[in-house]
């Protein structure tokens, strides 16, 4: 946890936040998130309770002055008054205000249920907004050869087996960048350490193997520093790359292959690769689940989605598409 987090917080939030990430296993983001989230919450308390000095922009409010009496007066009508404000003043979108009643519902859960602090859960009832679940955008199979055939430059090797990887294995960002020599297996496996330190094993194409032994008969092995030393990928100053320096890698050869500018990003090839598998590949989306390293199926079902000529071959095969009235 951050140290400017920390200072800020009142004893009940520290202690929420510490349990995610020691109890519940939350990466730092997911932690950092839970914490902005609440305390835009306690900020929008201390300014409707009158607690908050009438001259301090809402931004600059300190909730280290939040107290659990203060919690303990939250009712269900004041959650929903609070993603009214969100809605209105703080211009928060659909996604934004759904992902606040999830963290309410978290933090609530947890002072009811865990610490026991509140006798009843104000959030149990708490509804969330409706999102509209959208299509992930990823590149066609001809956008992704056409990625992989822009790959050039000094780090030519390293940078395509990176999206390689990506393209075939649907990797996160944080997993890629985290990947060390011993993660990868005499037998084509990678070991991949996802959200929660929890770990999955990925099964390497034929594709992926030849990258990584190319990318390999090129890495540098000597002046690397002895706690870089274990790391997959290596930057020119021969540390580990940098997530930063991955996403201008993908950016700069998005934009060599004429896809610059659409949206695409690191994340995006992710869902590249997931898309590609299921449509092309017939992967059932059970094992499509974990591949991708995704705590539940509702999570993945997204992938599910038909192209619209999926669509049209599935009319077409009905057995009546050819019968024509003869009268």
């Amino acid at each position: 946890m951050k140290l400017e987090m920390l200072s800020e917080c009142p004893d009940f939030l520290r202690d929420f936040l510490t349990y995610n990430e020691t109890i519940r296993g939350k990466s730092s983001r997911s932690v950092e998130g839970y914490y902005i989230d609440l305390r835009t919450f306690f900020r929008y308390m201390l300014l409707v309770r009158g607690k908050a000095p009438a001259d301090t922009e809402f931004n600059e409010i300190n909730i280290s002055s939040a107290d659990i009496e203060l919690v303990r007066s939250v009712t269900i009508s004041d959650l929903y008054a609070f993603m009214v404000y969100c809605k209105e003043e703080l211009k928060n979108n659909t996604a934004t205000r759904a992902r606040k009643t999830s963290t309410l519902r978290i933090f609530f859960k947890y002072m009811s249920v865990q610490t026991h602090r509140l006798e009843t859960n104000p959030a149990e009832l708490l509804e969330s907004p409706k999102v509209k679940q959208s299509l992930p955008k990823h590149l066609t199979l001809e956008n992704s050869l056409d990625l992989l055939n822009a790959v050039d430059g000094a780090n030519e090797r390293r940078d395509y087996c990176i999206i390689t990887l990506f393209l075939n294995c649907g990797l996160r960002l944080s997993e890629l960048c985290g990947l060390n020599l011993s993660d990868i297996s005499s037998d084509g496996i990678i070991t991949v350490t996802g959200k929660g330190n929890k770990e999955r094993s990925v099964y390497l194409n034929d594709s992926c193997k030849t990258a990584i032994k190319r990318y390999l008969e090129v890495r540098p092995n000597e002046g690397i520093p002895a706690t870089e030393r274990k790391a997959l990928f290596i930057s020119r100053n021969h540390r580990r790359l940098s997530p930063k320096t991955v996403q201008h890698i993908v950016k700069t050869t998005l934009e060599k292959a004429g896809l610059g500018g659409q949206g695409f990003s690191t994340h995006k090839l992710r869902h590249t690769a997931a898309t590609l598998m299921y449509q092309h590949g017939n992967v059932d989306i059970r094992v499509l689940k974990d591949i991708l390293g995704h705590s539940n199926l509702g999570t993945t079902q997204i992938y599910t989605h038909v192209s619209d000529k999926q669509i049209k071959h599935a009319v077409d095969a009905n057995p009546l598409s050819g019968v024509k009235d003869n009268k």
